[in-house]
């Protein structure tokens, strides 16, 4: 692990700063970029480039994290970031962010409970850098959380509404509430309001501590609109894919761990640090590949059901392996380390044009199926700053 050091992981961080601030558009919001950096013009209407909320919201996230480390262009990022939250995606008549827009408006109006937890998350890191927008942005999107999208019973967000708040959704998802929960740790962190953290302990509880346990750590991303677990789920293969992701094991082991560090490791907390080794153990036995990366999903009978490999949960992996760490205070939490990031500096860092691949191919070589061109830089940022 020597050669990916927190020097390494500084200058690696830098330079997906680097990279990404060329998605910069001039006409507002953020372009998605092909693999070698230039814009990817791809409004369906020939209205420029499509932004899309989790996009936008993520980039102000990482260049509020790119100010702890002096990158020259942070701060312009996270103020042109915000003014388009605000004067892009923001739903000036019903209020919420619309989920994607081009310059003629919104393109997808939908208003989604996943792109609402990253408005949180971006309004609670943009408040760390004293943005005088960041508090308005918090109290825009948790007006619309608490009274749209939250719900008593169970205590977690359901999911997607139509841009007017009408036709309910169906469908209940785990992503969102994962999401939700990383926002709320952010915003607790960025305005000490204890309500934030019984949000995500609600959420967590329910997710994790009820459901993953009863699964043998293993956990569900769709439920039906009663909130019974949906096992037949078909979904779509970018956010809802159908079985399960352990991916997302290995995030939630993270988040939990950063929400009992948040919450002073209180008491009720204590099934936390129970919870995330199993949730990270059991995702690594069974899907970590022999060819290397993990299996995007499983099926409900254990068996690996996409073997299609990603980043993004390799860079979680590096992650949640710090974060056991410093939880526990276990080194040989950190063994596996080198074997993840040797693995995305082989197959998924472009050292000739920068960012990362989103996927590769069976023989390892990159290839574009799910993501157009270079994806955001929110894992591959995670990552890097986790050994810092």
């Amino acid at each position: 692990m020597a050669e990916y050091d927190a020097d390494w992981c500084r200058a690696e961080a830098l330079r997906l700063l680097d990279f990404h601030a060329a998605a910069v558009n001039p006409e507002g919001g953020f372009h998605k970029l092909a693999a070698d950096g230039t814009p990817l013009p791809d409004s369906p209407r020939g209205q420029g480039n499509t932004r899309e909320l989790h996009e936008t919201t993520r980039m102000i996230h990482a260049y509020a994290r790119g100010a702890a480390l002096n990158h020259p262009r942070a701060r312009e990022v996270v103020d042109h970031g915000v003014a388009f939250l605000l004067h892009g995606h923001l739903d000036p008549e019903h209020g919420g962010f619309w989920w994607a827009v081009d310059e003629a408006g919104p393109l997808d109006p939908l208003k989604q409970a996943y792109g609402h937890a990253f408005v949180l998350l971006a309004s609670a890191w943009a408040a760390k850098l004293d943005h005088p927008d960041a508090a308005r942005l918090r109290e825009m999107v948790m007006g619309v959380i608490r009274s749209r999208f939250w719900e008593n019973d169970p205590g977690a967000v359901s999911d997607t509404f139509d841009a007017d708040w009408t036709n309910p959704p169906a469908y209940r998802g785990g992503n969102a509430n994962m999401h939700l929960t990383e926002a709320l740790i952010a915003a607790y962190e960025a305005w000490k309001d204890p309500a934030y953290l019984d949000m995500a302990r609600s959420i967590a509880g329910f997710m994790i501590n009820r459901h993953a346990r009863a699964e043998g750590w293993v956990v569900p991303e769709h439920f039906t609109s009663d909130w019974q677990l949906d096992r037949d789920f078909e979904g779509d293969p970018m956010f809802r894919p159908p079985g399960t992701t352990p991916g997302h094991a290995i995030e939630w082991a993270r988040l939990i761990l950063e929400l009992r560090a948040a919450g002073g490791s209180d008491p009720q907390d204590a099934w936390m640090l129970e919870a995330a080794p199993r949730l990270y153990a059991r995702a690594l036995e069974e899907a970590w590949l022999p060819e290397g990366g993990f299996a995007y999903t499983m099926g409900w009978d254990g068996k690996i059901d996409q073997r299609r490999r990603l980043w993004w949960p390799v860079a979680e992996a590096v992650a949640t392996a710090h974060a056991l760490h410093r939880a526990t205070g276990d080194k040989t939490w950190l063994e596996p380390v080198g074997k993840f990031w040797s693995h995305l500096d082989r197959h998924h860092i472009d050292h000739e044009h920068g960012g990362w691949y989103a996927e590769i191919s069976p023989d390892g070589e990159p290839v574009e199926t799910l993501f157009p061109g270079k994806p955001d830089i929110y894992h591959a940022l995670t990552a890097s700053l986790a050994a810092l």
